[in-house]
């Protein structure tokens, strides 16, 4: 698939402010299985936009600002190629194919905190939850991990929030429903309660035919899971829809923790009610 990922984000105040600098994740992330053609990020008002990668080498800007304003407009324009198929086939490793499975010593100390739990869970709630799609000893590995991002939209309600943050897996649990970010981090947590290795990713979800979860249009950004298994590597899970392995899905960073993924972020000098008001449109279109 050839597509084109348009992403604008407004910022309005109610007067002229002092914009500190702004830290962009917007660019797709580069891969055997996505091939970036073009990319292009437009800043108003005019500023130095800086490119560097982080620890997990995804692409970040910084944009920082010499005049007032009352409105900043960041807007990301993407051309890509995705080579992903809708059923995949993972090659795993031997000594991983059954659950319990040990990481070798390499793999274990290179996943570091992203095999450790990020959210506090002293009753072990999470675990005790995760445990019971564990069906024995040994189970299959990769069933485990489908039944457990099955389990998740089975027993909980997807519910879209604007508002910002993410809830925790222990309050998605309680309260039974969730947004596509707290879906992800459930799921990644949980994996991570059973002694995997996962990540966090943010990204876009193209939906030309308007009937994924998730999507309002033909796209949107989106959240979802990777979980690193021997042999296959990482591979990706989409609780909100029970997909595996990526076919409609366009990472743009891969996290420890989603707070680490925020698109747009930064800050502003100005009075106390300034700000008005912000809107995000994502348009992901075919090309072919």
């Amino acid at each position: 698939m050839r597509l084109k990922i348009h992403h604008r984000t407004i910022y309005r105040y109610r007067q002229p402010v002092s914009l500190g600098s702004h830290r962009l994740m917007l660019r797709p992330r580069e891969s055997r299985d996505l091939r970036l053609i073009s990319n292009d990020v437009v800043v108003t008002p005019g500023a130095v936009v800086k490119w560097a990668h982080d620890v997990y080498g995804n692409a970040v800007a910084t944009a920082t600002f010499q005049t007032m304003t009352d409105t900043l407009v960041i807007e990301s324009a993407a051309e890509i190629q995705l080579h992903t198929t809708a059923w995949p086939i993972f090659d795993i490793a031997a000594s991983a194919i059954y659950y319990p499975f040990r990481y070798s010593d390499d793999d274990w100390i290179d996943l570091g905190a992203l095999a450790i739990q990020q959210y506090q869970d002293p009753a072990g709630r999470l675990r005790e939850w995760a445990r019971a799609f564990v069906a024995g000893n040994p189970t299959d590995t990769l069933c485990l991990l489908k039944d457990l991002s099955a389990g998740i939209s089975e027993g909980i309600r997807y519910q879209s929030r604007d508002d910002e943050g993410t809830q925790s897996p222990i309050q998605t649990l309680d309260r039974g429903w969730g947004s596509c970010r707290d879906f992800a981090v459930l799921f990644g947590e949980a994996a991570r309660s059973l002694g995997f290795g996962a990540r966090i990713v943010s990204g876009y979800l193209y939906n030309p035919d308007h009937n994924i979860i998730g999507s309002g249009g033909a796209g949107t950004t989106h959240a979802w899971a990777e979980v690193y298994v021997p042999g296959a590597g990482w591979i990706t899970f989409d609780p909100t829809n029970r997909s595996i392995g990526g076919f409609n899905l366009i990472p743009v960073a891969v996290v420890r923790d989603i707070r680490q993924a925020i698109p747009v972020a930064g800050s502003f000098v100005g009075m106390s009610d300034a700000f008005q008001g912000m809107s995000v449109e994502v348009l992901v279109t075919s090309l072919m």
